[in-house]
């Protein structure tokens, strides 16, 4: 929510023209009665939710003139909650549908300290995106009016579908010996259709897959004679944005467990803990958005220091990264609260621009909740916070998946061992590991929904 005075000072003047609060409200000191605070209105708003969930069979249904919803708890905006005055109150909170769309809901309530009431509940938001906004007359006074053209180009998201080709470009350093490469190839599934339109790829090469994430990768042997020469991979991708989703095959347990670079328990385990407990987190869903909340809160964007090597530890004391840092804390958070959490990297299309190249790679995460994965995407959440709602539970059109799971092993494999995260090529010249040959990205839209 941006404009946080504006909005704030707009709910209070519009609850006073509904309740007719300009009428002189009594001295609840002189009467003897408790005068509510901020937690009071945390507790009577989290009670309404929950004493309707259970009376609705584990959901919490809302409606309005144009939508009719069942819902989960997400989290209580504690920045937003409100005394209006003695008997009146403002409480904002999210809610989910098992699609993974995320509600911003507004709820009016009056009453006492352990006896609050709703009388107004109003739909404010949809994935980020308000359904209405506030506006003063000339009197002074604020009520809502609708938002009838609200983009849907929110600042590098394209929603619905998008269809390009992308290409995967490598060139070939100096060469003195046998060097082998292996470099991901992306694969269709049930959110993107790759079609590899052209491999030129010099040396001897052959397709190999991982059995652990069913990962496909190329493995390339090349020669001195091979310097100079570029490797090249042209997709054209069609990719749909993408929501919550059920997948009958996921090994759980591979998803909790610990792994390099991805711990799990001890002070990951207490600072998970302390995080759930501070934000009265109840749920796997609830827990999941806390955590990516202090994520999103506590860790800096800046690519300093030993950052993109995907090291949880590091991120948890630099407090600071780039994306692999940002989903790497998350997932060792969420799997030592016992939330199962995965790993996956590509490239995010631009969604400026219809063609060019693209500044590197991106990575993302999932978790698992309410029986379905939710998608993440917690450093572009930093970037732009208004944002931080839509990528809980969604992951735009506009990109490409290279690759999933961490610490990913080939056969032949690195003598290096098992690759931390596959995204760029993995080159070693006659055993020893060599640094990263030049790789670059391209693409060229062909359609979209924007």
């Amino acid at each position: 929510m941006r404009n946080l005075l504006f909005y704030l000072i707009g709910v209070l003047l519009t609850t006073s023209i509904l309740s007719s609060c300009q009428q002189t409200s009594p001295d609840l000191k002189e009467t003897g009665t408790e005068i509510p605070d901020i937690a009071d209105v945390e507790q009577g708003i989290r009670a309404y939710i929950a004493q309707k969930t259970e009376a609705e069979q584990g959901y919490f249904h809302v409606a309005n003139d144009s939508l009719d919803l069942n819902l989960k708890l997400v989290r209580v905006h504690t920045e937003f909650l409100s005394v209006l005055g003695p008997h009146e109150f403002f409480a904002c909170v999210d809610l989910a549908t098992a699609d993974g769309d995320v509600y911003d809901v507004d709820f009016f309530m009056e009453g006492e300290v352990g006896n609050m009431k709703v009388t107004r509940t109003d739909i404010h938001k949809r994935n980020g995106k308000p359904f209405y906004t506030w506006k003063r007359d000339e009197d002074n006074t604020w009520h809502t009016v609708p938002v009838d053209q609200a983009s849907s180009d929110l600042l590098g998201v394209l929603q619905g579908k998008d269809v390009f080709t992308f290409q995967y470009k490598v060139e070939v350093p100096k060469l003195n010996a046998t060097t082998r490469i292996w470099l991901p190839i992306a694969q269709s599934d049930r959110f993107q259709e790759v079609e590899l339109l052209n491999m030129d790829v010099p040396g001897t090469y052959q397709q190999v897959r991982d059995e652990q994430y069913d990962n496909l990768a190329l493995f390339v042997e090349l020669q001195p004679a091979e310097t100079g020469q570029t490797l090249k991979l042209d997709y054209r991708v069609t990719r749909l944005e993408k929501g919550t989703y059920l997948e009958d095959d996921s090994d759980l347990y591979l998803y909790i467990s610990e792994a390099p670079l991805l711990p799990v328990g001890g002070r990951f385990d207490t600072l998970a803990q302390q995080i759930i407990t501070e934000r009265e987190a109840t749920t796997p869903l609830m827990q999941a958005r806390a955590l990516y909340d202090y994520v999103v809160d506590n860790v800096r964007y800046a690519k300093q220091g030993t950052y993109g090597t995907a090291d949880a530890n590091f991120a948890c004391d630099a407090k600071s990264g780039n994306c692999t840092e940002f989903h790497s804390l998350f997932i060792s958070l969420a799997r030592s609260a016992g939330i199962p959490a995965r790993f996956a990297v590509g490239a995010a299309i631009p969604s400026e621009r219809n063609e060019g190249g693209i500044d590197g790679y991106h990575c993302w995460a999932e978790f698992y909740a309410e029986g379905q994965w939710w998608p993440v995407d917690i450093s572009e959440a930093n970037k732009y916070s208004n944002l931080a709602t839509y990528y809980f539970g969604h992951h735009p059109a506009n990109r490409i998946e290279l690759s999933k799971g961490r610490n990913i092993t080939f056969n032949p494999e690195p003598t290096s061992g098992p690759i931390p995260f596959f995204v760029y090529p993995v080159m070693e010249v006659e055993g020893d590991s060599m640094a990263i040959a030049k790789t670059s990205f391209s693409f060229e839209r062909q359609a979209s929904t924007k």
